[in-house]
């Protein structure tokens, strides 16, 4: 059986696919594999700490700010040093 993805790793996920351009929430709720109520959670949080922007247009697109891309970077940076995982 799959572990579950600790937050972080969901946090990270999101702002990854939000690089660049940016993403609409249902490919975001795709590509991480999550369902909308948990992707709304994430999405809040990210937005709350200024690493997402919401841009308004004919469809609301997610993109990572450069706060969010450095976060990133240090995010990926920790999993690199620290690549083992207990479970519980």
């Amino acid at each position: 059986m799959a572990s579950k993805r600790r937050s972080d790793q969901i946090l990270s996920e999101i702002l990854d696919a939000c690089q660049g351009k940016g993403e609409i929430k249902t490919k975001i709720v795709y590509r991480v594999n999550l369902n909308f109520k948990t992707v709304n959670l994430h999405l809040d949080i990210l937005l709350a700490n200024e690493l997402l922007e919401m841009i308004d247009g004919p469809l609301v697109l997610y993109r990572t700010t450069e706060k969010g891309a450095q976060v990133l970077e240090l995010m990926k940076e920790i999993e690199r040093l620290m690549p083992v995982e207990i479970s519980s």
